[in-house]
Order: C-alpha cells, then structure tokens, then sequence
C-alpha cells in the first residue's frame, strides 16, 4: 500500500509540460565504440568498449551495448555497464530551456517505439534544471516512460518490490512559486 502512495506522489509531482524532447524520436541513432559485430539476418548490432549512443538530445553510456531492429524499423537497446561503473541515460525535457532527465543502473533496456527506459540494480533517475537536481528516486528498478514522464521504482531488480528486499529512496524538491518562496512557504501562507 505504501508503495501505491509512493507512485501516486511520483506522478503528480511530473509536470505534464516537461516530456522528453519530442524531437528525439525523428532523429538518427548515432554510436561509437571500440569494436561492433553486425548480424544483418538478425538485425542485431553488438557494440563493445566505451560505448556512446546518441539520438538528438538522447545520450547513453555503457560498457556494451546491444541494439536489434525490428521490422517496423524500431530499435530496441540493452546497455551493460562497464566493471565497477554504471550505464548512463541523459535526455533534455520539453517545456523548458535547461530541463533534463539523467539515470543510472547496471543495465538500462531502453525501447524506441514505446519510448520506455528501464533501469535495473544500483538505479537512479534524476530531473535536472540545469545543474540543479529538482528531484531524485532511487531503487533497484526504475522504469521510466519518457513520453508521459511517468516512472514506477521497486525495490528488486525483477520489476516488483518485495518485503525485506531493501528500500527505495525519494528526494523530491520544493517548487519554486512566483513569490520565489517553496512550495512549502505557500501552503503555510494559506493557512495566515
């Protein structure tokens, strides 16, 4: 039950206007590595050593990364993160200048076509204004759908949380207000 409020929080605190730059998804996928292998039958390209990928705004970092194609021309990616490092995500937001989503994990899936990251051991997602962290949650399993910014975080890395399983950890910010107090200034000036 604790965990149904959780996500409840989660989803009311995204802004319906920051989604991920809509653009993105039009854009060609680019990726350098040290060595790639290419089944074409399969449509499945291994990329190994140092691994960059980027679509637009879109840049993510693996030690290994593996992308197959469906016939509809969608990619699918799996990032593996190199020994002793994570796997980056990093993607501007619209509805802003400066508004970006950054995640970490162990292994981060990410699907094209439905525009959804998964997050698996040692996850973390973050929104930035900037520099500026404006929330942050923490789990061993995070999956974000970057269309709608809706995102759900367990405490397993199988995509459920289970008792006794260990925590996941929230941070979220106050907003700013036009007054430029926190959101918790304003609910107690109501209260005056």
């Amino acid at each position: 039950m604790r965990h149904f409020f959780l996500v409840m929080i989660i989803a009311l605190c995204a802004t319906s206007q920051s989604h991920a730059e809509k653009a993105d998804s039009t854009k060609p996928t680019n990726i350098e590595a040290d060595q790639m292998t290419y089944d074409d039958a399969k449509q499945v390209n291994v990329f190994t050593g140092n691994v960059v990928l980027t679509r637009g705004t879109l840049t993510v970092k693996a030690g290994k990364v593996v992308v197959t194609q469906d016939p509809e021309g969608y990619q699918f990616a799996i990032l593996y993160a190199a020994p002793g490092k994570l796997a980056s995500y990093r993607q501007k937001r619209d509805g802003g200048s400066d508004l970006w989503m950054e995640g970490y994990g162990q292994r981060i899936e990410y699907d094209n076509k439905s525009e959804i990251a998964n997050f698996y051991m040692k996850a973390k997602l973050k929104r930035l204004d900037g520099n500026k962290v404006t929330d942050e949650v923490n789990g061993e399993h995070i999956s974000y759908d970057s269309k709608t910014e809706f995102f759900t975080v367990h405490n397993t890395s199988k995509g459920v949380s289970a008792p006794g399983a260990g925590r996941i950890k929230v941070i979220l910010q106050p907003k700013e207000t036009k007054a430029g107090t926190g959101s918790a200034g304003k609910a107690s000036e109501k209260g005056k």
